[in-house]
């Protein structure tokens, strides 16, 4: 499986414990700042990522993070050992592109090995 940009981006982004300024990501990624801005766009837009105005070096720029209000998918007990990962579940997503999902599902396949 080919890792997209958009995965590339949201993994180091989820590697920057406090985030990251996006002046700052787009040289680290090394794309240029319009295509960091579109690979943004779309991170926000899945609700994968939050944004918020910051001053990094005296430059205004955005922090970006990790969207917080839900680090991994929510998961209810449904029937004896059956449960769901996405129910209640905040992230307004696609199950087909959920990284949080694809994740809790990577580490049932490595609990399983």
């Amino acid at each position: 499986m080919t890792m997209t940009i958009e995965d590339k981006t949201l993994g180091y982004i989820r590697s920057q414990k406090e985030g990251v300024f996006q002046n700052q990501l787009w040289k680290d990624l090394e794309v240029d700042s319009r295509k960091c801005s579109r690979i943004i766009k779309k991170l926000l837009d899945a609700g994968e990522i939050t944004r918020e105005s910051a001053v990094s070096n005296g430059a205004r720029t955005y922090l970006i993070k990790v969207y917080a209000s839900e680090t991994a998918p929510c998961t209810f007990l449904l029937a004896e050992d059956m449960f769901s990962p996405c129910t209640g579940c905040r992230a307004a997503c696609q199950p087909e592109y959920c990284s949080l999902l694809r994740q809790w599902v990577e580490n049932l396949i490595k609990e399983e090995q």
